[in-house]
């Protein structure tokens, strides 16, 4: 087993809960968090948001990109914001927030964190078992929509929800490694995407497209936050936990804002 600079080693289960990490483990540096923020937002999910900035909403191409930057990016900059908190006081977001609601008062945000963090999770899941629905429909023939294949949905539904359960009790140090692959992986394959999409898409329309009104932005923006980064903004401190004390906040908030702002405005326009 190979170690990380969080001192634990990958592949080793997780142990610690909510207790601040040692300050001997704490030797993280912001480019691991670079990974894992761009790891966990180069997914297909992109795409659909972006869709929805032209389906819904009528923006232009530099519109989109505008709305792109301040909602994705500029999200995740508060994410990086909360971090911070992660790399002074060592424990997650939901334990640092009870210095401010108190123990009691703490339960409410942890109810509604908990329905974010699920609702979230059914999104990827359900969303992982479509994609798999299609793969084997254009490989084998079979049927592409879940209600025609019930048995092998719940299947394919079943194995993502086991492999989160299972990375997610790996620990910190196999997450960091984890997600610096995904993004090799992921990464390769929505480059392909992307040139089909450049190589079809219709740049006239796309080009002469009429610009939406000031509104239709500042919703897109709304829309694009909450769908990106507010989504996160409960588990900043989670991540920054192995952060060394030395590291300046603004890394942090940079390694947030670019690793995720990143692959999103990619796709998102």
């Amino acid at each position: 087993m190979s170690s990380t600079s969080s001192g634990q080693s990958a592949g080793q289960l997780e142990t610690r809960g909510i207790e601040p990490v040692p300050e001997g483990e704490c030797n993280g540096h912001p480019l691991q968090l670079f990974w894992v923020w761009f790891a966990a937002n180069i997914s297909i999910l992109g795409l659909p948001l972006g869709a929805t900035l032209v389906a819904f909403r009528g923006l232009a191409i530099w519109q989109a990109i505008i709305v792109a930057i301040l909602g994705a990016a500029g999200s995740f900059a508060v994410v990086g914001i909360i971090s911070i908190a992660g790399r002074r006081g060592r424990a997650p977001s939901l334990t640092l927030s009870r210095a401010i609601f108190g123990v009691r008062g703490n339960i409410g945000p942890t109810l509604v964190s908990l329905m974010s963090r699920l609702g979230w999770e059914t999104v990827n899941t359900t969303t992982a078992a479509f994609v798999l629905l299609s793969l084997c429909s254009i490989l084998f023939g079979s049927p592409v929509e879940a209600k025609s294949a019930p048995v092998l949905t719940l299947i394919f539904i079943a194995i993502f929800v086991l492999l989160t359960l299972s990375v997610s009790g790996l620990g910190h140090a196999t997450l960091l490694v984890i997600q610096k692959w995904a993004t090799y992986v992921f990464g390769a394959l929505n480059i392909l995407v992307g040139g089909f999409l450049c190589a079809t898409i219709d740049w006239s329309a796309v080009f002469n497209a009429t610009p939406a009104p000031l509104s239709a932005m500042i919703i897109g923006v709304g829309t694009m936050a909450a769908g990106t980064g507010i989504g996160w903004a409960n588990a900043g401190a989670d991540m920054s936990r192995y952060q060394h004390r030395s590291v300046k906040a603004v890394r942090l908030v940079a390694s947030a804002a670019f690793g995720a702002g990143i692959p999103l405005m990619l796709l998102i326009t």
